[in-house]
């Protein structure tokens, strides 16, 4: 089994902090690991079962996840987001199985597998498929009914998938309890606020889908239609509206748990709002959390949010009624960096109650500045006006250039920006028209929604479509911070021109320091949305003061203790009996070589000694160097000092002499630069109980490094183990488990991959898999190092060799040099070949003999007067799908030559 410091040791963080943590967290996990061992009540194995059902007349392709038992229990429908599938929501449908649910996902109609064509959501469409889909949950013998028919279930998921909740818990009574995240309560609204086409984020549904004809053929319509002209019209609101949860806002009656992102200019706060005040004059419970990000990026605290989840169905659908499901109103609140390891702060602040967006409204006096325009009545130098003054700006032609504020898939890193000072927003001189306050004499925190009435006049009489946002100025004027990066659109239409009308700003939550200054901006352009191709000149006059909420009850947690105060003595505890326990002498460690910074390894007269020896050693005088792309094969008999070159490598054991650089840093015990080595010798303690990915999660966790940083996908993809993922690893075969063994070397994806046998055990398929596995890992550049007594796969997988006995190296370089060339020529094809076609080839003139290869995928063809290149000719003639010919001598014939010169 691979110990335990094997396991860490290539993970071990990159600074003393992160150092300190994560001997803290190991400590905790070395005790949780022991109770886990002897409990015999630990989470059941969960069960996945895929089926394509036609629950509304298309083929949706579902999953249902349950765990072991037999007692009855609710279930639980969990949607993917647009452009997604089920597949993205399978680790919290585990969890919420393995927490006692039956639970379903499955993909919309026109995603993954699924057939039909997209249609929003429609209530004849994917919600109709919902309502089929509680149907056969119905049907289920381990789901609990309410009565026949009638199934106890809750729905959540994520915007599309967020909607449709809200859409089945209208149309469907049998609907128990939603939790709906980031998504919409009027479609309409969202990407065509206050009558303004959303166009970037329009496109990118569109794209999304998979291009327009993915669509239902009258929404491809709409969108070319709208796209087109820039302005929605009727119609196309109308289509939207209908599909959108807002139709049945009277019909939405269970508890609800609405998760709305701060980071979103998608469906921006505003949407969870208009669902809060409607779901609750229907009676039914409601809280309301936003998170720090949304569809614009940042951190959506996935496991936060999961686990609130997780408990508001515990509450409403197992009707736990001790429950905590959390306050009525959370808010996730961002601001400062941790200096211990460079990460935002966060805090969450809270009300028993759900203040709304204009609560504790304060009165925030503006005058005109001139900034952007020219004030009215004023010449060009102005530099203020007094309340009431107007600005005059201009839309240009085509509005190009347009102002940036929020850039869908981009603006959630800037809005995390913003929230620590930094302003990176752009309006144009001449477009647009401000107003500004005092400097504040106090802090003051704005929760909600800024509002202010404004007299705006177009010249030409036409519609006026104007963006607004309030800046937080420094004191010193010099920047300027749009909270998340957030731009509300208007549509001023003529008959709303020349007179006092209330324009409501982005809500967001943001703490506006004293000292700094608010400044309303009134941009004619936007980025992200479709402004008048026609020159205009607006005119816009502050007819009253900003208007800003400070939502009085919510109260911000206290600070916890920094981590370092309980930590860093822990942790001190843990290293000083590491220390004591293993007395290991402490050398200084040698500067960094710049000349190999980019060479994965090179070693340098390693010897080390037997333990309580003199003169025997297992490993002597051995150098040789790893460039990258390199698959190398360490190879020797048993005896030869492999194994103990791999721990020196790994920096598991000190060498007597010599050195070890990898990326030119010297190897020693708990070296930073090991976390660019992942390693992997002979098994993985893996608990079997939990499923393959739920392992590679705790393992990855129990780093202490950024979730971001796991890179899981890519590690799962090139190990290639599917579906198997989501099973517990205790039903894994022995490939199977070597394969996720692999993976957990693989995360990270680090520079360096050590291999120790990892073929050892599986059968021939299972070892081609393997061989492929090892050179996909290698093929992006990175280094792979494999130790295996199987030579007919070292040859076949690896691009180097390294041969040793005795200690010593025997012979260094790449494969091909050491089998050396002669007349039998190595044919790899891209299918199986056939027995006939070996008898075919070996027919060829010239050609002395045709032998397949032992896995099936080439021939060992011996020339007897034929070229190599005429060969190949003949092969393409013979539809051969050649990937590779070259030299042959077996490796085995090469090793056994070698190793015997050595013992000469």
């Amino acid at each position: 089994m691979e110990t335990p410091t094997v396991r860490w040791r290539r993970l071990l963080p990159r600074t003393p902090a992160r150092w300190a943590a994560a001997v803290a967290v190991l400590a905790v996990l070395v005790g949780g690991g022991t109770w886990t061992a002897v409990a015999d009540d630990g989470p059941p194995a969960v069960q996945r079962e895929d089926r394509m059902l036609r629950p509304g007349g298309v083929e949706i392709d579902t999953s249902y996840f349950t765990a072991g038992g037999s007692g009855k229990r609710p279930a639980v429908l969990i949607g993917h987001g647009f452009g997604g599938s089920k597949n993205d929501v399978r680790a919290q449908a585990e969890k919420l199985a393995a927490d006692g649910y039956a639970v379903l996902t499955w993909s919309a109609r026109g995603f993954g597998k699924s057939g039909g064509a997209i249609s929003l959501n429609d209530p004849e469409g994917e919600v109709k498929d919902v309502s089929g889909l509680i149907d056969w949950l119905a049907g289920r013998p381990e789901v609990e009914l309410d009565k026949k028919g009638d199934p106890r279930v809750g729905l959540t998921g994520a915007s599309y998938g967020g909607a449709v909740s809200l859409l089945a818990a209208g149309y469907d009574q049998r609907v128990d309890a939603i939790a709906p995240v980031i998504t919409y309560w009027n479609l309409a609204d969202a990407l065509f606020p206050d009558g303004v086409f959303k166009k970037l984020w329009a496109g990118i549904f569109v794209t999304s889908g998979g291009g327009c004809e993915k669509f239902e053929k009258k929404l491809c319509e709409m969108y070319e239609r709208v796209a087109v002209s820039g302005k929605p019209d009727a119609a196309a609101t109308e289509l939207l509206t209908e599909r959108s949860p807002s139709a049945v806002a009277d019909r939405i009656k269970v508890p609800s748990l609405l998760v709305q992102g701060q980071s979103d200019s998608l469906f921006p706060l505003g949407h969870a709002d208009a669902m809060q005040k409607a779901i609750s004059a229907n009676g039914a419970p409601v809280s309301v959390d936003w998170i720090s990000g949304g569809h614009d990026g940042g951190d959506s605290e996935t496991a936060r949010v999961e686990g609130r989840v997780g408990s508001w169905f515990d509450r409403y659908l197992k009707e736990e009624t001790g429950t905590d499901t959390g306050p009525a109103f959370r808010v996730t609140r961002t601001g400062g960096i941790d200096s211990t390891d460079g990460a935002a702060l966060k805090r969450g602040a809270s009300s028993d109650t759900y203040p709304g967006l204009r609560s504790g409204g304060r009165e925030i006096p503006l005058r005109a500045t001139g900034g952007g325009g020219t004030p009215a009545g004023a010449g060009a130098g102005a530099a203020t006006k007094s309340a009431g003054s107007a600005e005059t700006f201009r839309n240009p032609a085509g509005a190009v250039p347009p102002a940036i504020s929020a850039v869908p898939g981009v603006g959630g890193g800037l809005s995390q920006l913003s929230s620590l000072g930094v302003g990176l927003s752009l309006d144009f001189p001449g477009q647009f028209g401000r107003f500004e306050s005092a400097p504040l004499a106090t802090s003051v925190r704005v929760t909600g929604t800024p509002t202010v009435r404004v007299n705006v006049k177009e010249a030409a009489g036409q519609d006026a479509v104007l963006f607004g946002k309030v800046y937080d100025v420094s004191p010193d004027g010099r920047q300027q911070v749009l909270p998340s990066q957030l731009v509300a659109p208007y549509r001023i239409t003529a008959d709303q021109q020349g007179k006092p009308i209330e324009l409501a700003l982005p809500a967001v939550d943001h703490e506006f320091d004293a000292g700094h200054r608010m400044r309303l901006v009134f941009s004619a352009t936007d980025l992200g949305y479709a402004s008048p191709a026609e020159p205009a000149t607006y005119t816009v006059t502050a007819d009253g003061p900003l208007t800003v909420p400070t939502a009085p009850a919510v109260a911000t947690a206290a600070a916890t203790l920094p981590w370092w105060t309980w930590g860093l003595p822990a942790a001190a505890l843990v290293i000083a009996a590491g220390l004591l326990i293993t007395a290991r002498r402490r050398t200084a460690t040698p500067a960094p070589d710049p000349a190999l910074t980019d060479v994965p390894l090179q070693i340098t007269g390693l010897s080390k000694k037997y333990a309580k020896s003199v003169d025997r050693y297992a490993v002597r005088e051995l150098s040789f160097r790893v460039e990258k792309g390199q698959v190398l094969g360490l190879l020797g008999p048993n005896g030869a000092g492999k194994t103990t070159t791999l721990r020196m490598l790994m920096g598991l054991i000190t060498p007597d002499e010599g050195e070890i650089r990898v990326f030119g840093q010297a190897i020693r015990p708990g070296a930073p630069v090991l976390s660019r080595v992942g390693a992997f010798v002979e098994g993985a303690g893996f608990l079997p109980h939990l499923s393959g990915r739920a392992n590679l999660d705790l393992y990855w966790q129990a780093t202490g490094r950024p979730a971001e940083d796991a890179h899981i996908e890519e590690a799962l993809e090139i190990a290639g183990l599917g579906d198997a993922l989501a099973r517990a690893v205790r039903t894994y075969s022995q490939g199977m488990r070597q394969r996720l063994a692999i993976a957990q070397a693989m995360l990270g994806m680090p520079d360096l991959l050590i291999l120790d046998e990892p073929t050892n055990g599986l059968d021939p398929p299972q070892i081609r898999e393997m061989r492929d596995v090892m050179i996909r890992y290698a093929a992006g550049g990175r280094t792979v190092i494999v130790s295996s007594h199987l030579l007919s796969e070292v040859e076949q997988s690896c691009t180097h060799l390294v041969v040793m006995d005795r200690g010593r190296l025997v012979q260094a370089g790449p494969v091909a040099e050491i089998t050396g060339s002669g007349d039998m020529i190595l044919v790899t094809v891209a299918e199986t070949v056939s027995e006939p076609l070996a008898e075919k080839v070996a027919s060829l003139p010239g050609i002395g003999s045709a032998v397949r290869t032992d896995d099936g995928r080439g021939l060992l063809v011996r020339l007897d007067g034929a070229t190599a290149s005429r060969l190949v000719a003949d092969l393409v003639r013979l539809d051969v799908p050649v990937t590779g010919v070259g030299p042959h001598r077996r490796l085995e014939d090469a090793f056994l030559t070698l190793i015997s010169g050595g013992a000469a």
